[in-house]
């Protein structure tokens, strides 16, 4: 995304009113900590034109903003909150800083046993496969396979507890200093549950976005990986029906937990800009149409003017 002639999280950070993110070697910015206290209170921060009506929104927590800067919406957007597999999203980042494409990693029995043990969805993998880090950033984001989230964090941090001292490094590199990760997948930990919230949530996507890989894999409405020696034949479709319900949608990635609830983080191409957002604590069928009718009234307010 550029915003106002910048690019990436030097964009966003224009936008958003947060910290810019260090250069290498230098100590990170500390941004401004989000108040605690948001209300509850829907606000459409652009003014709405005769042709287009703020959008009726039921999540608990909502963003969105454009690459001009504009916000179009928010709603507790500074609220910290569970968000589900959008922790995926900064795992795929981490793994796109730490690893070559053509990396392989092989599947371990605890790999598997972790996402089914849990409940979780999984990208069907079976111990013994090797499959290069590309195919497992399609794996870990298209069926948000948890199972291709512990192999990836086991083989880069290495092991859970180095990988999710990495991500949080980086969130704080980035500035996002209302987040906080406990896992490399989302799935719920009481004792230690991590948080972030729509703000960041929309700033860490745009950063992610920027990585033409990261970009190239949540676009993707399905991946197939042909059968080799050294693993099965996979084809993987991407929960996100936004890809398949609106036109000039870029991502990114979906989420649910019981304490989370349905979560969309979502960006498209409206009116010659690139518009971001997020959606947490929604219902399941209504995130994607809510996430529409806020690109497209985004949309219809750029192109007002």
């Amino acid at each position: 995304m550029r915003i106002g002639g910048f690019s990436g999280s030097a964009a966003l950070v224009l936008a958003l009113g947060v910290a810019s993110p260090a250069p290498a070697g230098a100590m990170p910015a500390v941004a401004a900590p989000a108040s605690a206290t948001a209300t509850a209170t829907a606000t459409a921060t652009a003014t709405a034109t005769a042709t287009a009506t703020v959008p009726a929104v039921g999540a608990k927590e909502a963003y969105v903003v454009d690459s001009a800067g504009t916000v179009h919406f928010s709603k507790r957007e500074t609220r910290r909150v569970p968000v589900a597999s959008l922790v995926k999203v900064m795992t795929a980042h981490v793994v796109l800083r730490e690893a070559r494409l053509t990396d392989t990693v092989e599947i371990t029995a605890a790999d598997v046993r972790h996402a089914t043990s849990n409940g979780a969805t999984t990208a069907a993998l079976k111990k013994g496969e090797r499959l290069t880090v590309r195919d497992l950033l399609y794996g870990l984001m298209l069926p948000s396979g948890a199972d291709a989230a512990n192999a990836l964090a086991r083989k880069y941090g290495p092991g859970m507890t180095a990988f999710v001292a990495k991500m949080n490094a980086e969130a704080k590199r980035l500035g996002l200093a209302d987040t906080r990760y406990a896992n490399a997948d989302g799935l719920p930990t009481p004792a230690k549950g991590g948080y972030s919230t729509a703000v960041d949530q929309v700033k860490l996507a745009d950063i992610a976005l920027d990585d033409p890989t990261f970009r190239s894999v949540v676009g993707a409405e399905t991946h197939k990986v042909a059968k080799t020696a050294v693993h099965r034949a996979h084809t993987w479709r991407n929960t996100n029906k936004l890809l398949q319900q609106a036109d000039g949608v870029l991502g990114v990635k979906t989420g649910f937990t019981n304490d989370a609830g349905f979560c969309l983080l979502f960006a498209g191409e409206r009116s010659g800009r690139e518009v971001v957002g997020v959606l947490l604590g929604d219902q399941n069928a209504r995130r994607f149409s809510t996430a529409e009718r806020l690109l497209d009234y985004a949309g219809e307010q750029i192109a007002g003017g």
